[in-house]
């Protein structure tokens, strides 16, 4: 097991475990407790009540955080025609088709997010197996298939991000770093927490919103009272 640090043990200590903070106090704790010396992102942690291997309990979107992550997403978009074109013109970093294709192939990867019109899906199929377990696939439901590529590159430098609940039922969405303002966060925070409750499967049953914590890179998760959102 690895040993903690010091700044980490330091940390720890000014966290009840026992207790869930009001969403307020959580952010305002996880900045509190931040032990590294860059500016650490912050993250929340959902364990839902939901059964992933069923297909009707399988929870993925995306939604666009009021002020944004404090990371700039590098996006690169796959189309033809007309639409590369526009794709540039909506600040895309990398616009194209079999070029990016091929060099993805080789082992590139210097993007964050990928955004495919449908036409382009057959051949962007193909990285499949290099993309998949990355998490950058194109997907409709997180709005990166699609041919209005202006709105979906627009949504993702304006701060959205994706959720995708794990094998084990959880989901973890970064909603900020630490220089962020504590009102920032909290509006951050508010607004997936929303979401987790409207996306609820209708088969889940008992305890939906089992844990909720929010934490900051190397620092201790603080649990949060959902009754306080």
């Amino acid at each position: 097991m690895a040993k903690k640090g010091k700044k980490y043990l330091e940390a720890i200590k000014q966290v009840d475990r026992t207790k869930a903070y009001p969403v307020a106090e959580a952010i305002e704790l996880v900045k509190k407790t931040s032990t590294t010396k860059f500016d650490a992102s912050v993250e929340v942690a959902f364990r839902l009540g939901v059964d992933p291997k069923k297909a009707d309990q399988q929870i993925r979107g995306a939604v666009v955080l009021p002020h944004g992550t404090g990371k700039t997403q590098r996006v690169l978009v796959f189309a033809k025609g007309e639409k590369l074109k526009e794709a540039e013109a909506a600040g895309a970093d990398f616009v194209g088709d079999a070029e990016y294709i091929t060099k993805i192939q080789q082992g590139w990867f210097d993007f964050d997010v990928i955004v495919a019109t449908p036409d382009m899906m057959g051949e962007v199929g193909k990285l499949g197996r290099v993309l998949g377990p990355k998490g950058l696939m194109p997907n409709p439901k997180t709005g990166t298939v699609t041919f209005d590529v202006t709105k979906a590159v627009n949504e993702i430098k304006a701060g959205k991000v994706e959720y995708r609940v794990d094998k084990a039922g959880n989901i973890h969405v970064p909603i900020g770093k630490v220089s962020f303002e504590d009102a920032q966060l909290v509006d951050n925070f508010t607004t997936i927490f929303d979401t987790m409750q409207k996306v609820k499967p209708a088969a889940a049953k008992g305890t939906y919103m089992k844990n909720v914590s929010v934490t900051s890179t190397m620092g201790p998760g603080v649990k949060v009272d959902p009754s306080t959102v």
